[in-house]
């Protein structure tokens, strides 16, 4: 998708989106075979159910069908949440993945598995999971000190109880 066409799309749909209570993550426009398939990815603080996905949905489709944005052609508009190991790339993903195991390519070199705990403007503190029985370690991790970071998937995680007791309550 050319810059002007992301652009375009983004100032189109950014106040739309906003008015939802979302953040627009992400615009993206691909081919498959003849169509086009503009992806729209969106999330907020809170997450984002599909009641909120729908709705947004309605409301861009609506928005895009009153504009020329994507032009003559035909085209699919898929709405959706960032996918379970999204890439960090923003204070507020940090912030939304406080709690969660990431992986981080250092710029120093090197990869780092640790668990965010707090986030704050300069960085983070994670704990570094023990290995072979050793305890967990606490790690700061300036933001300029990571090159990238992943939110990694856990099937199960042994110590984590505390959503077990909202469910509960």
């Amino acid at each position: 998708m050319s810059t002007t066409q992301s652009e375009r799309l983004r100032e189109l749909l950014e106040p739309l989106v906003t008015s939802q209570g979302l953040d627009l993550e992400e615009i993206a426009v691909d081919s498959v075979g003849r169509k086009r398939v503009l992806r729209v990815v969106v999330d907020s603080d809170t997450g984002a159910d599909l009641d909120r996905i729908a709705d947004v949905s309605r409301a861009l489709s609506a928005r895009l069908d009153e504009s020329d944005a994507m032009g003559e052609g035909e085209y699919t508009l898929e709405v959706g949440t960032p996918g379970a190991e999204r890439l960090l790339t923003e204070h507020r993903h940090y912030v939304r993945a406080t709690g969660r195991l990431v992986k981080f390519q250092l710029t120093e070199g090197g990869e780092l598995v640790a668990r965010i705990l707090t986030v704050d403007d300069d960085g983070v503190d994670v704990e570094v999971p023990g290995v072979k029985g050793r305890k967990p370690t606490a790690r700061r991790l300036a933001f300029g000190d990571i090159a990238r970071a992943r939110v990694q998937v856990e099937f199960s995680r042994k110590d984590d109880t505390s959503h077990k007791k909202e469910e509960e309550a």
